[in-house]
């Protein structure tokens, strides 16, 4: 069986932040080859601390940040559904691959669904209650959600390979669709879908490229290891070779205790884990990148074991 190497992002929260502190860190990060990706999220109101708090429309930064950087790869982790109509979402990530240069991950995931209190490893009510109330955006059941998701997905890859088309799904229905320019990347960017609901993993075996989830600590390693598993029974199912999709797992640095985030990393990485987000809480130290490769990142396991690797 092939060696399963880990790659390592980054990801900064755009809130409670500067854009001046975010692109700080970008740029930093673009100058260490340790460091493949970086990632920002999509959200309207931050999720802690005062509402009154600066936060930043994560397409447009995304955008920004692009233009300003030279090797790393970018994206949303991950583009909310809910947020933007699925062919303007189509237009806006072919801007950023051509402004990128073809360095686009296209992640998205279903966006604000009604969840109980606590889902996602989250304490509390569902933070996108106020925050969609806020923007005039509504919840949809999780059902919906996936379909809706499934639905934009077709719509991004028909945008990115056909010059005109006509889309009729339940949810969404275009007329002489054109997308011009397309993306650099064909037949268009990487997709990444994020989520951990048994539909939405079928959704993934069947169309993405990578799978992201949120771990430690968030939700733990056995908790990861068991949505893969589901991961790859849809696999079997449709026939698809497990191992064609990158696993990637979001884990919250901790600036005090570097051992604790190396062991959920190492954790992580033995049961499968082949692509490490480490997410920056704010604000971000002086020199955060090269601490994080010097402190995590070249001190955890470089591939994945025999054990973890998908049959």
């Amino acid at each position: 069986m092939s060696e399963q190497r880990v790659r390592f992002g980054i990801k900064t929260t755009p809130m409670h932040v500067s854009y001046e502190d975010i692109r700080r860190v970008w740029r930093e990060a673009d100058a260490l080859p340790e460091i493949e990706d970086a990632w920002l999220w999509d959200h309207l109101l931050p999720l802690r601390g005062p509402r009154s708090g600066q936060m930043h429309e994560s397409w447009t930064l995304l955008s920004a940040l692009a233009a300003q950087t030279e090797r790393l790869r970018l994206g949303l982790l991950v583009t909310s559904n809910r947020v933007r109509p699925p062919a303007v979402l189509g237009k806006i990530a072919s801007t950023v691959d051509v402004i990128s240069g073809g360095r686009l991950v296209m992640g998205i995931g279903v966006g604000g669904t009604r969840q109980p209190p606590g889902a996602g490893g989250i304490a509390g009510e569902n933070p996108a209650v106020a925050e969609y109330a806020a923007y005039g955006l509504t919840l949809v059941p999780p059902g919906e959600g996936v379909a809706r998701l499934a639905e934009t997905v077709e719509i991004l890859k028909r945008m990115w390979t056909e010059d005109v088309f006509d889309f009729e799904g339940r949810h969404y229905r275009l007329r002489g669709t054109y997308n011009e320019p397309k993306p650099v990347q064909r037949p268009g960017p990487p997709l990444l879908i994020g989520g951990w609901g048994t539909r939405l993993l079928r959704l993934v075996a069947e169309r993405a490229d990578i799978w992201n989830v949120p771990g430690p600590p968030h939700n733990g390693v056995e908790f990861v290891a068991e949505r893969g598993r589901v991961l790859d029974a849809h696999c079997a199912e449709i026939g698809r070779d497990p191992r064609e999709i990158t696993r990637s797992v979001q884990v919250v640095v901790s600036y005090d205790d570097p051992a604790a985030t190396r062991a959920a990393v190492t954790g992580l990485i033995g049961v499968g884990t082949n692509h490490v987000v480490l997410s920056l809480p704010q604000p971000y130290p002086q020199g955060v990148a090269r601490w994080l490769v010097d402190e995590i990142v070249t001190r955890v396991p470089a591939v994945v074991p025999e054990s973890g690797r998908r049959p």
